[in-house]
């Protein structure tokens, strides 16, 4: 099991709108930088915009973001674009045989472990910036060359 894709794409339409703030990104751009479908990318920043991320105007192409790339968090586009419910990153699996000792007890022994390896994740979301992404790609790029 994976976490949706949905997540690092929101990412990358943030990134890629702050790089290129100062040219209009449409959807299409957007999915040709993704390499996916434009309805895709629409869905995403539907998703973004309604979490207050980016800002968009109806019948114009592009959008830009709605708050400084350092005042969004990762962890605030992990729950913009629904990658998982609260507490529910992992699924056990149902129904494990009561008459088997392992049957009985995995649930109770391993969702702690679960929930804190979810805590864990989350808390490092916490602490990455959409800036902190932006500037580790312009990094990349300069060392490229």
């Amino acid at each position: 099991m994976q976490i949706s894709s949905r997540f690092t794409v929101g990412v990358h339409i943030l990134a890629l709108l702050e790089i290129n703030k100062e040219t209009v990104s449409s959807s299409e751009y957007l999915a040709g930088s993704v390499n996916t479908n434009p309805t895709l990318i629409r869905k995403i920043m539907g998703m973004l915009k309604k979490n207050g991320l980016i800002e968009v105007q109806p019948g114009i192409a592009g959008a830009k973001l709605a708050k400084s790339p350092s005042d969004i968090r990762l962890i605030d586009v992990y729950r913009a674009v629904d990658v998982v419910k609260e507490q529910e990153l992992f699924s056990i699996h149902e129904n494990p045989l009561p008459e088997c000792p392992v049957g009985r007890n995995i649930q109770g022994s391993i969702t702690p472990v679960l929930t804190a390896a979810q805590i864990a994740l989350e808390k490092e979301l916490e602490n990455v910036t959409i800036e902190d992404i932006i500037k580790d790609i312009e990094k990349k790029e300069k060392d490229r060359l």
